[in-house]
């Protein structure tokens, strides 16, 4: 027998973002998978198509009287949710009612859903047909007929259904066994005693019809034991060889976690990933993750409310359409303009999906949940190191996990519960059983990377042809079994190799270089061809493909691993990347093609990054040069203006005889010049501010000043020299007070008459500065 490991990681961080929900592992072809022969060939890692397992399910409702409005529309509602968001078109659900006969004119059962295939039509048809359920009223029979309920659902299960399909009965009820008003249960004093008798005969027959038995109590006081022993009573074996998948009882408290519960044990017993997400009033905006294992699923929207829209956002922010094929990815919503609705997606982009609910006012008082049932495929890659030992030889086999695209899986929460089986058969001796780890022990170099490794000494008496084979099985995900042939060396190789390539971060279309050492110890040349496998055809290319060892060679070839351009990626490659994970092998074609190396490639692939990534150096730098620049033009405009600035020029009026007869403080002036005018020229001549004066003046970078004359041009003003302003009076510059303190005037004896100094020394208010004597 294989050994087995199991891994049992409890999952935990079921936030926003890492929703790690991911697809099932459904009916009679993972059993076939998984019991089938370890070393049976498999069939080649991305080369199958995704399989989406279908299961024959019934769902029966208690509708006896104790049942509460709110609880009615709970029970619609999750029957609705497992309906709808079943991920298996080829899936068969009927739907029905129940409570008790307690006349000759009542029934104990009440179908609603005919046996329906959940394809698209169908899907709708149930997500409507489920509203016929009600509550019961007491002239129609209250009681909980569990033998008639369990005997309705394996009559459906078994008329007319394919016989390879796992059959599910999901039995909700609110109470307990009640057929003490049931004439058919014979006398009232042994009504209870053989509604018991024949619930034990119909657990019986419906563990003999291989029917499955989940059941759900709700409400104030549903029989807990009874209820595991409905559970117990009907077929155990589930649709995986897991303890998950083992019929049980669940109970909830409360009609609001009817439906997730429900949904909850739907996934155990289809082994579907579930994975429940948050719940908030529209408006609003919610998440769910979708794991990079699913290749189906369904996200499940509780609306609440039918007048509710929701839209929906892939992981690149890009609004999926409802029906048809986009960016690779099919679609399909089923109970749309009802309570519960359901967008099918096969080959969905990995990552944290939005769902947007919008309502108009009036509609937004009930929440609306979210929630994720999903079928994945897990894939290993299986090596035996060395490949082709001698007899006695130790060697080292590893399983590494994978996508069915060959994408490597390094979350442990993606493989939760993960059983892996593993055995070494051969010619010239029996099967050995592996013990396959991923703790970090032993041969085993990292714990909880998603590779699982073990070792085993080869019994001397091996003679011929070697086989390590591995089989995985997890809830959720299709198992897997992966084998590696191999020969018992004779004794020394004639051609002996070692390949180096690198763990390698790199992005589509580039490539990786590696080394493949060559020692020929005969005398004739040998071939070898190169390969990469157990990845999705186009990912990964080696070259060269082939290298020819001649007699006696000894020395390295590069070798060169090129990854494939953006467009063979599509939106899987979205922004965070992915790590592929192929395995290089290389065959001696001319020794009986005699494998010689088998290693494993490791390779992340992250989009290129763009202009902003590759040369942010060269934009800081280009932003910092004009950050300079900019600093220096303003500086130098700065120190233009502050040249040419007027303020703290000394005017001064001179007589033709050369006396002074005043001075005056320019201002800063108008775009650097100050503009005045002479005030009684003839009697008592001064200089004012005066706006769009006929004179003004602006220092000159060249020192002394400029002044510009209406109508008559721009002429230099030396520092000691002096401009005509009219035929008896000139302008003159005194001393430069920004250059010397300026000492407070004294009046003079030449100052005229009505002459006044300003107070603030600006000449501002058009007055005469003053004079020095």
């Amino acid at each position: 027998m294989a050994v087995e490991s199991i891994t049992g990681r409890r999952q935990t961080g079921r936030g926003r973002v890492r929703r790690r929900a991911v697809g099932a592992l459904g009916g009679m072809a993972v059993l076939v998978s998984l019991l089938a022969p370890a070393g049976r060939d498999p069939v080649p890692a991305a080369d199958s198509e995704p399989a989406f397992p279908a299961v024959n399910y019934s769902i029966a409702v208690d509708e006896s009287a104790s049942l509460a409005l709110e609880d009615i529309k709970a029970e619609k509602a999750a029957a609705a949710r497992i309906a709808l968001g079943d991920v298996s078109s080829s899936s068969h659900a009927t739907v029905f009612g129940f409570a008790a006969a307690e006349s000759d004119a009542q029934r104990a059962v009440d179908p609603v859903c005919p046996r329906t295939t959940l394809d698209a039509a169908g899907r709708e048809t149930v997500g409507t047909c489920v509203d016929k359920l009600r509550g019961r009223t007491k002239n129609e029979g209250t009681g909980t007929d569990f033998p008639s309920a369990i005997r309705q659902g394996v009559h459906d299960l078994t008329t007319g259904t394919d016989p390879s399909q796992p059959r599910v009965l999901f039995l909700l009820t609110d109470g307990k066994l009640d057929v003490q008003d049931s004439p058919k249960y014979g006398d009232p004093a042994h009504r209870k005693d053989e509604g018991e008798r024949q619930l034990t005969q119909e657990l019986e027959n419906a563990a003999a019809q291989h029917v499955q038995i989940w059941p759900l109590g709700f409400g104030p006081d549903p029989d807990k034991a009874q209820l595991d022993r409905i559970a117990a009573g009907g077929y155990q074996k589930g649709c995986v060889e897991l303890p998950s998948a083992r019929p049980s009882a669940g109970k909830v408290s409360g009609a609001k976690d009817v439906g997730p519960m429900l949904e909850k044990i739907f996934a155990a017993a289809h082994c579907l990933r579930h994975e429940q997400g948050p719940s908030k009033r529209p408006p609003a905006t919610l998440e769910i993750g979708i794991s990079p294992l699913a290749t189906v699923g369904s996200i499940v929207v509780d609306k609440g409310d039918p007048q509710v829209k929701i839209t929906y956002l892939d992981p690149n922010g890009h609004q999926v359409p409802t029906t048809g094929t986009y960016r690779k990815s099919d679609f399909e919503l089923a109970g749309g303009s009802g309570t519960v609705e359901a967008l099918k997606i096969v080959d969905p982009v990995p990552g944290t999906w939005r769902v947007k609910a919008e309502a108009p006012e009036g509609h937004r008082s009930l929440p609306v949940a979210v929630s994720v049932l999903w079928q994945g495929e897990l894939r290993g890659a299986i090596t035996m190191d060395p490949p082709s030992p001698q007899a006695g030889e130790k060697v080292t086999v590893t399983m590494r996990l994978q996508t069915r695209e060959g994408y490597e899986i390094k979350d442990a929460r993606d493989y939760e519960g993960l059983r892996v089986r593993s055995e070494l058969t051969g010619d010239g001796f029996d099967p050995l059983a592996l013990r396959l780890t991923d703790d970090g022990q032993g041969p085993d170099s990292k714990a909880s990377d998603g590779s699982f490794t073990g070792s085993v000494e080869i019994p001397k008496s091996a003679d011929g042809a070697l086989k390590v084979s591995g089989t995985l099985t997890a809830s959720g995900l299709s198992a897997d079994t992966r084998s590696e042939g191999g020969q018992i060396a004779p004794g020394a190789l004639p051609v002996t190799t070692a390949l180096e390539l690198p763990t390698a971060n790199t992005h589509p279309g580039s490539t990786v270089t590696g080394t493949l050492a060559v020692h020929n110890t005969s005398d004739t040349p040998h071939t070898l061809r190169l390969s990469v496998a157990d990845l999705k055809s186009g990912l990964l290319t080696i070259t060269p493909a082939e290298i020819r060892v001649k007699p006696g060679e000894s020395g390295t070839r590069k070798i060169t691993v090129e990854v494939a351009p953006r467009d063979v990626f599509g939106d899987r490659l979205g922004d965070g990347g992915l790590q592929l994970g192929g395995t290089v092998t290389v065959v001696d074609t001319t020794d009986h093609d005699r494998t010689l190396v088998r290693t494993p490639l490791s390779v992340r692939v992250t989009p290129e990054p763009g202009v902003w990534a590759k040369y942010w150096w060269a934009f800081v730098s280009a932003a910092a040069l004009i950050a300079l620049a900019t600093v220096a033009v303003l500086a130098w405009l700065r120190q233009r203006r502050t040249r040419r600035d007027p303020f703290g020029l000394v005017l001064r009026l001179v007589s033709a005889e050369g006396d002074v007869l005043g001075e005056h403080l320019a201002g800063h002036g108008h775009k650097q010049w100050y503009e005045f005018a002479v005030v009684e020229p003839h009697r008592s001549p001064r200089i004012e501010r005066r706006a769009h004066g006929p004179y003004a003046v602006q220092r000159s970078p060249e020192g002394g000043a400029v002044l510009r004359k209406r109508g008559g041009g721009r002429t230099p003003l030396p520092a000691r020299g002096q401009v005509q302003l009219t035929d008896t009076l000139s302008l003159a510059l005194g001393e430069d007070t920004r250059a010397s303190k300026v000492r407070r005037p004294r009046p003079s004896a030449r100052t005229t008459a009505g002459s006044t100094t300003s107070a603030t020394g600006t000449g501002e208010s058009g007055s005469s500065y003053g004079s020095y004597l």
